[in-house]
């Protein structure tokens, strides 16, 4: 386990100025073997203004200080990543335990190389993939250089990194010059926010500045790729789905941490965010329906499920208020409503369009007042194995839909 420097005091905070900021402002060259990590420069007023923003934010970065900002996956809570008195004030604002490690975001792949011990190359196993999705949600692990503080990595030699694709995320990163730790942006254990009204709602009081780049498209953290175990694992599903690193050189015989493997000591001394610690629990209970089947037979069972437990809670005394989060296209029955004192939330049955409002969801139906969420899992392909991997962290209790 690291042990952090004690952070200095935090200027009084009456709570974080949002800066709203158009991702649009910002353009870049097109990646290659030796991108370009400042945005192009501004051309009108609103960019003019935009870019601002980005300074005010880096100059704030500059102090120490922490700054919310968005990107592709979730927003994150963003301190210099080789100042480990700036990455000790993450921990301090998330209450993060301490031997949960950071991911590392940069802007360039020249970043990249300085995170390296010297003279150690990029493991080739990289290579395909950093070219193929970079920029992008895919995190990699690579050997920690001295440059790295071990608060950042949990007392690891190795340390996380991606390179984030929104624009506002990279327009910060290189305005800073130096590479930025970063975790989700919420009080830890919670639901991570992609809208910056979720940050302000958990942190808003614990930070000097968020900026608004508007709803985050993913909806669930980058994938996590450990490109240096033979053969390698995805230690977090997300967005770069399994499916897709299999057909990349070297990831043929891909193994993923849970569903293929588990390893006690892994559990116990994480690498990368979100393998040990119970994550994504809003303050209502979270029950996981699920069933093996995709046919629609197994997804009419599972839907009865769901609603039978429903009106079972609506009917206690004193009743339960119930959010169902939904993810199938099965009817309800038309001689069986739900109680009134339930709240439902489409979520689609597509699996990238439930990633993208799982998060948002949970918060959803806690803002609305339920005591209990009930939702109605996916299969485990393509992101449908990142969703049912945070609804399981978050559920309380799992339900098996024969």
């Amino acid at each position: 386990m690291s042990t952090l420097p004690p952070p200095q005091s935090p200027p009084p905070n009456n709570g974080a100025k949002c800066i709203a900021v158009d991702p649009a402002s910002f353009q870049f060259a097109a990646f290659n073997s030796d991108p370009i990590g400042a945005p192009l420069p501004p051309a009108t007023p609103k960019q003019v203004a935009d870019h601002a923003a980005i300074a005010k934010a880096a100059a704030i970065l500059q102090t120490d200080q922490p700054v919310a900002f968005p990107t592709e996956t979730v927003y994150g809570l963003a301190a210099n990543a080789l100042r480990p008195e700036a990455v000790a004030r993450i921990f301090q604002a998330k209450g993060r335990p301490s031997d949960n490690p950071l991911i590392v975001h940069i802007s360039s792949l020249e970043m990249l190389h300085r995170l390296l011990p010297p003279g150690v190359a990029l493991p080739a196993v990289y290579t395909n993939v950093i070219e193929s999705v970079w920029p992008g949600p895919l995190t990699i692990l690579i050997p920690r250089g001295p440059a790295v503080p071990l608060a950042v990595t949990g007392g690891h030699d190795t340390v996380a990194v991606r390179f984030p694709s929104h624009p506002v995320a990279r327009a910060l990163i290189a305005a800073c010059g130096f590479p930025l730790a970063a975790p989700s942006a919420n009080t830890s254990g919670r639901p991570s926010p992609t809208l910056a009204a979720h940050v302000l709602l958990d942190l808003g009081t614990r930070i000097p500045l968020v900026l608004d780049g508007g709803p985050c498209s993913g909806g669930v953290e980058s994938t996590v790729l450990d490109g240096l175990a033979t053969p390698p694992v995805v230690l977090r599903p997300g967005g770069i789905t399994v499916e897709m690193l299999q057909t990349m050189p070297g990831l043929e015989h891909l193994r993923v941490y849970r569903r293929d493997f588990t390893d006690s000591a892994m559990e116990a001394a994480p690498t990368t965010p979100g393998m040990k610690y119970r994550h994504y629990t809003p303050e209502a209970e979270v029950v996981l329906f699920e069933t093996a089947g995709a046919d629609a037979a197994s997804r009419s069972r599972l839907r009865a499920a769901v609603d039978d437990e429903a009106r079972r809670l609506a009917t206690q005394d004193p009743p339960y208020h119930v959010g169902i989060m939904r993810t199938t296209s099965v009817p309800a029955i038309p001689d069986a409503p739900l109680p009134p004192q339930t709240q439902e939330i489409e979520l689609g049955t597509v699996p990238a369009h439930v990633a993208q409002g799982l998060f948002a969801a949970l918060r959803e139906l806690e803002a609305r007042g339920v005591a209990v969420i009930l939702v109605e899992g996916v299969g485990e392909e393509l992101e449908g194995l990142a969703v049912m991997n945070r609804i399981r962290k978050a559920a309380s209790r799992v339900v098996t839909v024969l």
